[in-house]
């Protein structure tokens, strides 16, 4: 996820305009906190594939963990590559094709190769040695290694570089077609339109790949991807038009109030639907039902209204960014690369601890988000680090 330097404001906009998107860099920031308190979840008690897991038992605090995740899987992802598409234009159009793919591959491809072939395996082997208390040195263990093509959570760098690549080449056979800047942030009606376009979207591609099916060894959750393409596309149409300029802080607010109602009547309505019907989990999750096609509806409206809501409202109340939170938002793409170090790490340390899973979250859970903030903040001071991460 370059969620440093790939989406950072170009150098090349004028001081006010970049003063008007600091926002997006103190976005990055809570986003970034949403995605490793988004692992701790899973690790105690939220549905979800993780290197390590203890599930709570408790009821009400599995509810409560499932209702984050899944709001968190609504819109978080989606709204990491909305903001790099945002910037991607600019950045290519300034270094050119060349140059810009270069970039590219040295600011994703380096971080894939060193987590895959170093991170991972460090990784596997926490679990396997002390989550799973096997007797063998780190040796020994990578002597019977095999998944050396592991992204893990840099699925989504992986995504991006693709993502990348095929804009380049786009760009590279229409080059002589003249863009038309969309000058107009869609309104309310639009909005709409376009989200149950992607709910409709989202089933049709959960008939084949419900949710939880993976495509290794890349990592890829194609039942999630329809989102995350519309939100590439449309964060380079956002670019042309400059939209995070002209977000209305009226229509976040209204926003606002349409995302809490998907919470907080849209999702009981679901858990009432599953209750009263005694359907399966996976009867949500794909291969046609009809239920996959309402947890679509509620997952795509949910997350498109809360990334409306934030723009809107954080471009008019996070307009300042102090000291603090510029080094938090120069550290986001490094803590997202090893808070699995650190979350996997107080987890095997807690694990001793026998106190229900649920409370352990509220231990590790800030405990991870600090520490992994402090970790690529100490990373960053590595010579070459920088340049990369």
């Amino acid at each position: 996820m370059q969620i440093s330097t790939i989406v950072s404001p170009p150098s090349t906009e004028s001081n006010i305009q970049t003063n008007k998107i600091v926002y997006i860099d103190n976005l990055k920031v809570v986003l970034t906190v949403l995605v490793v308190l988004h692992h701790a979840f899973i690790t105690y008690g939220a549905p979800g594939g993780w290197y390590y897991s203890e599930k709570t038992t408790q009821t009400v605090a599995q509810i409560l963990m499932t209702v984050f995740v899944a709001t968190n899987q609504s819109f978080f992802m989606g709204f990491f590559f909305f903001i790099s598409a945002y910037f991607t234009e600019s950045s290519y159009h300034k270094k050119g094709a060349a140059r810009f793919l270069a970039d590219r591959l040295k600011r994703l491809g380096i971080p894939l190769v060193f987590y895959s072939f170093i991170l991972s395996p460090v990784l596997s082997y926490l679990v396997y040695r002390f989550g799973e208390g096997h007797e063998i040195t780190y040796m020994q263990y990578l002597g019977g290694f095999h998944h050396w093509i592991d992204f893990g959570v840099l699925w989504f760098v992986a995504a991006l570089l693709l993502f990348n690549l095929l804009y380049v080449l786009v760009m590279q056979l229409f080059k002589n077609v003249k863009a038309l800047p969309l000058g107009q942030v869609p309104c309310i009606t639009t909005t709409v339109f376009f989200t149950l376009t992607l709910a409709l979207g989202t089933y049709l591609a959960r008939c084949v790949f419900p949710v939880g099916w993976v495509l290794n060894p890349v990592g890829f959750q194609l039942g999630h991807f329809v989102q995350y393409i519309a939100l590439f596309v449309l964060g380079i149409i956002a670019r042309r038009g400059h939209w995070l300029n002209k977000i209305d802080y009226k229509t976040g607010k209204t926003f606002a109030v349409l995302a809490l109602l998907m919470l907080v009547v849209g999702f009981p309505a679901i858990y009432y639907v599953k209750t009263v019907t005694n359907s399966a989990i996976e009867t949500f999750s794909g291969n046609g039902y009809w239920q996959s096609l309402m947890y679509a509806c509620w997952e795509q409206f949910t997350g498109i209204f809360i990334i409306v809501t934030l723009l809107g409202i954080a471009s008019q109340k996070w307009q300042r960014q102090g000291a603090l939170m510029k080094k938090l938002s120069r550290t986001t793409f490094g803590v997202y690369i090893f808070h699995p170090l650190v979350l996997i790490s107080l987890s095997m340390l807690f694990k001793i601890w026998s106190a229900d899973p649920a409370i352990k979250l509220l231990l590790v859970a800030p405990l991870a988000v600090a520490g992994s903030f402090l970790l690529a903040h100490l990373l960053l001071k590595i010579p070459g680090v920088k340049a990369v991460i």
